[in-house]
């Protein structure tokens, strides 16, 4: 009899739990974002994490010119990338993603952007007012890892010669305005995706073969390292650290995930999301194929295989497939990056029949590979035409080939853009930075 009186506050108790849980399934329920904002959550969240892979591509292409240059220029190398990593990131920001992106503020209708830098309330600040597309951070610092890699390109082929300061003066000039206009033609909205339909996913054109095309324009106005064509014959200057060559690809072939997936734009349907992986999947395959034919072809022309051919082979497959990684089977996937493979395993000693010194043969693998798979686009996507792609694949070739060019003179006019045949031979290491990346083992 005494029990009963406890029965409503045992009652009580029992019923504080289950009422706690409600009001924190309430409050859950009150705390979801409406569709669109979850949208652009899943958006911003994609470009943040697939712009820091791209960036840490950065990393491989450093660690891939340091192994595929002589031990006595590695310090050069590895300087020369951090500083036009941090001098893309800056001119970016100053003048080269409104230039992109000009959106209604074209100095040239569809072909020159205006000149008006970013600001950093937007970049920076609150969320946008349109949810459902991603915050203009998130979307700026992607962009932002392409021009960077345009001007990793031509850090490798200019090795070895080329002085530190008029190189990173042409990175200036490369991307604040090379990369940035030939860009807006077609991801601004330019006349190449208005007038050609040009299609170009990722970027096999408007990033590499435009990286590219500048490294070709420097090559020949520098000239080749001494002693590499000579009586008839070329002369092999072997790299100093295939291991870190080895590694470097890896990290490339990592960072082009981001590159390529984050280029799907959108992450806010289990469409997208179904695209992102199938462009991961499509990419992966395409390098592998790249890998594979550069080692049987090097086999059955060499007679043994390669291992830097090998390395450029998985290189050149991901630039082929980077215009459209997307829209290709598997299996076409994997033939699109074995004929990259393929490609470069020729038109590496075709430079050198021409006497165009490539230190790390980028010139085959971007240029050549990002031609390449441009056009291969038409056999995998209905919606590309053969001569859109071609027109396109000239206007910038021809706009990047000349003003890249017209820089290089100019520079080579004005400061000379090539070390003394003494630091040459002493190597840039020394005669450039006064520094050495291997004191213990420097044999001179």
């Amino acid at each position: 009899m005494k029990l009963t009186k406890y029965l409503p506050l045992a009652a009580a108790l029992v019923a504080l739990p289950a009422m706690g849980f409600a009001q924190e399934a309430e409050m859950a329920a009150d705390m979801t974002p409406p569709n669109e904002e979850i949208g652009y959550i899943f958006t911003t969240f994609m470009f943040l994490v697939t712009g820091f892979l791209v960036m840490w591509m950065g990393a491989g292409f450093s660690m891939l010119e340091a192994g595929l240059v002589r031990s006595k220029n590695v310090a050069m190398q590895l300087t020369k990338n951090i500083a036009l990593f941090a001098i893309a990131a800056v001119m970016y920001y100053i003048i080269g993603y409104n230039l992109m992106y000009p959106g209604d503020a074209w100095s040239i209708t569809n072909v020159l952007g205006a000149f008006s830098m970013t600001s950093l309330e937007p970049v920076g600040g609150s969320p946008d007012t349109d949810l459902t597309y991603a915050s203009v951070g998130s979307d700026f610092f992607f962009q932002l890892m392409f021009c960077a890699t345009t001007a990793s390109i031509v850090s490798g082929t200019l090795a070895e010669r080329i002085k530190l300061w008029p190189f990173l003066i042409f990175t200036v000039v490369l991307t604040g305005f090379i990369y940035p206009i030939q860009a807006s033609w077609k991801w601004g909205g330019g006349f190449l995706d208005a007038n050609y339909g040009f299609l170009d996913f990722a970027g096999s054109t408007v990033v590499h073969s435009v990286g590219g095309w500048a490294a070709l324009a420097g090559a020949l106005i520098l000239g080749p390292r001494i002693g590499k064509y000579k009586d008839g014959k070329v002369t092999a200057f072997p790299g100093s650290n295939l291991p870190l060559a080895t590694l470097g690809t890896f990290i490339l072939w990592l960072g082009w995930f981001g590159f390529n997936g984050g280029s799907q734009l959108y992450m806010d349907t289990a469409g997208n999301v179904a695209d992102i992986s199938r462009i991961f999947a499509n990419t992966n395959t395409a390098a592998a194929g790249g890998a594979i034919a550069a080692l049987i072809v090097t086999q059955l022309v060499y007679g043994k295989v390669d291992l830097t051919m090998v390395l450029n082979g998985s290189l050149a497959g991901l630039v082929s497939i980077t215009a459209e990684p997307l829209t290709p089977t598997l299996g076409a996937a994997t033939l699109i990056g074995a004929v990259g493979g393929i490609i470069v395993v020729f038109a590496v000693p075709l430079l050198d029949k021409l006497k165009i010194d490539d230190v790390v043969g980028a010139i085959p693998v971007h240029l050549f590979c990002g031609v390449y798979g441009t056009i291969a686009v038409v056999f995998t996507n209905p919606d590309a035409t053969l001569g859109g792609q071609l027109i396109s694949i000239v206007i910038v070739g021809a706009f990047t080939f000349v003003v890249s060019g017209i820089v290089w003179f100019i520079l080579k006019m004005v400061m000379g853009i090539r070390v003394s045949e003494e630091e040459e031979i002493m190597g840039l290491d020394k005669g450039e930075l006064g520094m050495e990346a291997y004191p213990e083992f420097y044999k001179g």
